[in-house]
């Protein structure tokens, strides 16, 4: 199943990436670059959806709109998209390219 969630991404003091999920608790990525934390921030919110999932009374929270999130100075928001599927009862992570 497709799950998309709005990522906040940030570009550090040392010129490194760090990118946050404002809906899945706890749920961060960090990179050298932005290609990189793009990629980091996919594998984070599919392994914390699989997580969730795991538990059957498990409800995901409802993405929030772009345009409802506040920023700070130099950070920005893109969604992210990924596909998590249920395999043989375990939550298999599968990369989905951006949409």
């Amino acid at each position: 199943m497709k799950y998309q969630y709005p990522a906040v991404f940030k570009q550090t003091n040392d010129n490194t990436y760090k990118a946050c999920f404002p809906d899945l608790e706890g749920c961060t990525a960090s990179g050298d670059s932005l290609m990189d934390v793009i990629d980091e921030a996919r594998e984070a919110a599919a392994d914390w959806i699989s997580v969730e999932l795991e538990d059957p009374e498990a409800v995901l929270p409802f993405p929030s709109e772009e345009k409802d999130i506040t920023l700070q100075e130099n950070e920005t928001v893109r969604m992210i998209t990924v596909n998590v599927s249920i395999v043989g009862g375990w939550a298999e992570y599968q990369p989905v390219r951006p949409v």
